[in-house]
């Protein structure tokens, strides 16, 4: 499902906050741990409840083949 993400590579250092990007959630792949696929490169995601929205690791959280 494509969702508006906060995305960690796109955070505003200047102002210390993060901004939001579109990304495709592929899948669940554990308690509130998700496969996200932003601009072609696959890596982990978990959704905050309390803001209602999804944050995309694309820099720490990067999957590798044969995970998942």
């Amino acid at each position: 499902m494509k969702v508006m993400a906060y995305i960690h590579s796109l955070k505003d250092k200047e102002h210390d906050r993060h901004v939001l990007g579109k990304a495709t959630i592929i899948k669940s792949i554990g308690d509130n741990l998700y496969l996200a696929d932003y601009n072609g490169v696959k890596c982990t995601a978990i959704f905050n409840p309390f803001v209602g929205r999804y944050f995309v690791d694309d820099i720490y959280g990067l999957h590798r083949e044969g995970e998942y």
